[in-house]
């Protein structure tokens, strides 16, 4: 199965279409080069408006002082406030502020362009799809018929290795994984100021956002944003700390023996 992939905010996407061969001949279903094409779309539309790399985003028309957030449009308002509301359902170690006092949405804007890529692909009538954006990854039914989509987690020490593959059985449709090791120490951490105990955090779960947040939340607040993270969602954790050992949650621990 070939991945259709583009450059888009300072990463790569891919997509690819599962399901049984000759599925793309059905009336009504596109190709995959139209498919690629919608969700390209997607992620040039929240790149535009949210990247601070932009110097004509609106985020960036914001950071400069040429417009108030009160003046901002809907779609900027209402990302705003889902990174509040996660926020404060972590206890202020997900933030969209920076210490600088600028505003950053980069924490959630990426799962929500790849959340709303999958909405696209099941209006276009697409039940079979994964959409990898940076190792960010959502699927959508079988792989192929009887086949679950694996997600792999990349060894940050060594990015052509493995640390290990995971079947995403559904209701587990979503992995993010967020750290050090490809883009430097670009979280802010709570843990006294200094760096992360976690060098590489994936977080498995029910949906993209949820598991993204997470994801970045237990590298900025360490052992215990980890362990309340666990407590109150419903998700598996394989961290990677400095010294390169690994932590992993119950359920994955079981499902790799």
């Amino acid at each position: 199965m070939d991945a259709h992939t583009f450059e888009t905010m300072g990463t790569v996407v891919s997509l690819r279409i599962g399901g049984a061969a000759g599925d793309g001949d059905r009336a009504g279903v596109p190709s995959p080069e139209a498919a690629l094409d919608a969700v390209r779309n997607v992620f040039t539309r929240w790149d535009e408006r949210f990247s601070l790399y932009r110097p004509d985003s609106e985020i960036s028309r914001i950071s400069r002082g040429d417009i108030r957030l009160t003046q901002a449009s809907a779609e900027l308002r209402d990302c705003y406030a889902v990174a509040l509301d996660w926020r404060d359902r972590t206890d202020g170690v997900f933030t969209p502020h920076r210490a600088d006092g600028v505003l950053d949405l980069s924490g959630v804007v990426k799962s929500l362009a790849i959340a709303e890529a999958g909405e696209v692909l099941r209006g276009l009538s697409l039940s079979e799809w994964s959409v990898n954006a940076g190792g960010d990854l959502l699927v959508n039914g079988d792989q192929s018929p009887g086949q679950d989509w694996v997600a792999g987690i990349v060894d940050p020490a060594s990015r052509q290795e493995l640390l290990a593959s995971v079947p995403l059985v559904a209701p587990v449709r979503a992995v993010a994984t967020s750290g050090s090791a490809e883009r430097g120490e670009h979280i802010w951490t709570s843990v006294g100021g200094g760096p992360s105990p976690y060098r590489q955090v994936s977080v498995i779960g029910l949906d993209i956002v949820t598991v993204d947040v997470l994801a970045t939340t237990i590298v900025a607040g360490g052992e215990a944003a980890l362990n309340r993270s666990v407590e109150t969602f419903p998700i598996e954790v394989l961290a990677v700390l400095q010294d390169g050992s690994l932590v992993a949650t119950a359920g994955l621990r079981s499902r790799n023996g």
